[in-house]
């Protein structure tokens, strides 16, 4: 048994706010009552922390199997419940990648060790090559949750409709990444500023609005789930705003770099900010804020995406795209859109837990009696500077930074898996 007494809770999903003690058995919620303001012996003093729901991440990359050297489930877990996750969805793009019955059985079966719920997607296409199309009902009976084929955007779009249909008739979504590569001449550095620096033409944001065009209108057509990947640019933004109001099946997710940086950073940070979709203007930034604001975008996702050291130590347009996030989001969310009074609370948690949850068919009860205890504890007036990370990678921005709204405990289905009380 697990008790947290005297939290402040915050829990959109039915809408409870204010000072509770919760009693935790058997991985669920056994008893919520309003606090007493009495802390019993071996109880979480919640006192000075918020009880939320824990968080869900719909875009990570584990790197297992195959480039283990930059990350594998286990050190992706540990960096998942240092922030704050109890669920995450991992990326196909692996080597091999999850395209075939076998290697999705070997990532399901390693998850299961893992103190954190870990879902994973499919390839859309066999190899990520863009020709063929995988066997999608046979991925989803063996457990696949959705589709994508993130990191290679779907060019053929009579392909794309083909995958569109079989996701519809599998009620799961296809989530893709939005850039026409014939647009692109040096991906991971938005065609401005950060180009004029580097001396190349780069990522123009045209690439993102022309392929995010196509697929709300292929999505449209057949009735699938979309999800918009890591969207960077102000028009991508207007887009699905406008797809919203014609249809209820067109989703968007930002990631926290997107929400809190521009293309300064890649001149600052090097290739240490070069990300696909790049960083882009100051104007972009404060649209996909908006969005945000008006739930034109409905999910954060980080994109955490490790790459080893010496993979990025090398001239910029030789080093991968891509920085680890699971760590840092939360607090880089609740700064930026929280503290600065952009959402609220509620809404954050919303877009970082209840949203993800909901795109991918996932349980979400919330806090309640009966419902499994998946839940974070965080401290909203505690600074930390982020100078170590669970990852075995360290690409990353914001190290050496001072964050604050710090990550305190993450219980997945009962259990403390990470505390720093």
């Amino acid at each position: 048994m697990l008790k947290i007494q005297n939290a402040q809770v915050c829990d959109p999903v039915n809408k409870l706010s204010g000072r509770y003690d919760v009693t935790i058995e058997n991985g669920e919620i056994a008893d919520l009552n309003e606090a007493t303001g009495k802390i019993d012996e071996g109880a979480i003093d919640a006192s000075d922390y918020i009880l939320t729901l824990g968080l869900c991440d719909v875009h990570v990359h584990f790197r297992d199997p195959g480039q283990t050297h930059k990350e594998d489930i286990e050190t992706g877990a540990k960096c998942a419940i240092k922030g704050g996750f109890t669920d995450v969805v991992m990326m196909a793009n692996t080597n091999p990648t999850i395209d075939n019955l076998e290697t999705l059985e070997y990532v399901l079966n390693k998850s299961k060790i893992s103190p954190l719920n870990i879902h994973t997607c499919a390839s859309v296409t066999k190899g990520l090559k863009g020709k063929e199309l995988t066997d999608m009902k046979a991925l989803f009976n063996a457990g696949a949750i959705g589709f994508t084929d993130d990191g290679i955007p779907l060019m053929d779009a009579d392909l794309l409709k083909e995958a569109m249909i079989k996701a519809k008739e599998l009620d799961v979504p296809i989530s893709l990444h939005e850039e026409d590569k014939s647009l692109i001449k040096e991906n991971g550095l938005n065609h401005g500023a950060a180009s004029d620096y580097y001396g190349i033409y780069g990522s123009p944001r045209e690439a993102e609005a022309k392929l995010i065009k196509r697929d709300i209108e292929i999505a449209i057509e057949t009735g699938a789930k979309l999800n918009i990947q890591h969207i960077s640019s102000k028009e991508g933004v207007e887009l699905v705003r406008n797809a919203r109001k014609r249809c209820d099946n067109v989703f968007a997710e930002a990631t926290p770099h997107h929400i809190c940086l521009t293309e300064e950073a890649v001149i600052e940070n090097g290739a240490n900010a070069k990300m696909n979709p790049p960083l882009r203007t100051k104007k972009d930034r404060a649209a996909i804020i908006e969005g945000i604001k008006d739930g034109s975008i409905s999910i954060i996702a980080t994109d955490h995406a490790p790459h080893a050291k010496e993979e990025k130590d090398v001239d910029i347009l030789k080093a991968p795209s891509g920085i680890i996030g699971l760590e840092t989001s939360f607090s880089l969310c609740y700064e930026a859109l929280v503290e600065s009074k952009a959402v609220t609370l509620g809404k954050l948690i919303e877009v970082m837990a209840v949203n993800p949850r909901k795109l991918y068919n996932l349980s979400c009860e919330g806090i309640k009696v009966g419902a499994k205890a998946n839940l974070m504890l965080f401290a909203p007036w505690e600074k930390y500077v982020y100078d170590k990370s669970e990852s075995k990678s360290v690409n990353s921005p914001f190290f050496g930074r001072t964050l604050k709204g710090k990550v305190k405990a993450t219980i997945v289905e009962g259990k403390v898996v990470y505390e720093d009380l």
